[in-house]
């Protein structure tokens, strides 16, 4: 893949070739978007702008045709938090931004995408009944709940902002490959919230989701900082620990199959917040290193 980033930072044409084939594939989009962050974080917003605008062609094609603004959204939500990043030179601050990317992007789909909602909740229907089927065929009548258009549009909202961060992280890692090797990790290692931040985002968390079922989609946008910064704080355990990538793909399955880890990484990013593991872990690393100084 830094191959690929290679390729594009070798002059517009190569950006622009990239960005446009990938915005025309509802399977490719994602490159696309990481490519569109790399040249707005390495050139500035002038010439991301100007990618953005060829981008938006095929991925208007898309919605025209199909009606899936999946890949525009992504395209915009990219953008905007590369322009965070650019401006700000802070990565946590990049990654809070997903959260009103995310909740935009659930509002103008409920306000203008309807059709395209309950053409989803449709498909949702149809699966789900036919899993009914294959499940009440022991004798037991199975009854599974039917999402709604909201609750579609918060998972393709919070879908949307986790995809726009994991872009943003994916162009950040080019950028460093190829002009600060060994940065990215560093940077990511160090992301952080404050406990204002890390309260205010659990308070969002827990009164979406006590609204009721329709709107817990819409709270796992306010759990993404918070599950990205215990993502961080594992990797800076791990490279505390000195384990290696191993043991982080063993964590990274686990993390992915099962929900109560989810938890605990966003737990642990809020308890990080105000005890600041990191910071203690230093300490612990440079009484280590006296210790052995006087031992000798």
């Amino acid at each position: 893949m830094t191959g690929l980033a290679a390729f594009v930072m070798r002059g517009r044409f190569q950006a622009l070739l990239v960005t446009v084939l990938g915005a025309g594939s509802l399977v490719f989009c994602w490159i696309s978007a990481a490519v569109l962050a790399l040249v707005t974080l390495r050139k500035g917003a002038g010439e991301g702008a100007w990618l953005l605008f060829w981008a938006l062609l095929p991925a208007g094609t898309l919605v025209y045709v199909y009606g899936d603004s999946g890949p525009l959204a992504l395209l915009l939500s990219v953008m905007a938090l590369a322009l965070v990043l650019r401006s700000t030179v802070n990565l946590s601050l990049a990654v809070l931004a997903c959260v009103p990317v995310g909740v935009v992007t659930g509002i103008v789909l409920v306000g203008f995408s309807g059709a395209y909602l309950e053409q989803i909740a449709t498909y949702f229907g149809e699966f789900l009944a036919g899993l009914e089927e294959q499940l009440s065929q022991g004798g037991q009548q199975v009854a599974l709940a039917r999402p709604t258009s909201l609750q579609i549009a918060g998972m393709l909202g919070a879908g949307t902002a986790m995809s726009a961060v994991l872009c943003l992280l994916l162009a950040r890692y080019w950028q460093a490959a190829l002009y600060n090797p060994g940065g990215f990790g560093e940077e990511f290692r160090a992301l952080y919230y404050p406990p204002v931040v890390t309260m205010a985002l659990a308070l969002g968390l827990i009164a979406l989701a006590s609204l009721g079922a329709e709107y817990r989609t819409w709270a796992v946008i306010c759990a993404l900082p918070l599950s990205f910064a215990g993502l961080a704080l594992v990797h800076a355990r791990a490279a505390w620990r000195g384990q290696g990538k191993g043991w982080l793909i063993g964590f990274y399955l686990v993390w992915l199959f099962f929900d109560p880890v989810k938890l605990l990484v966003v737990f642990a990013a809020i308890a990080d917040s105000w005890f600041n593991f990191r910071q203690r872990w230093k300490r612990d690393a440079g009484t280590d290193i006296r210790r052995s100084d006087d031992e000798e």
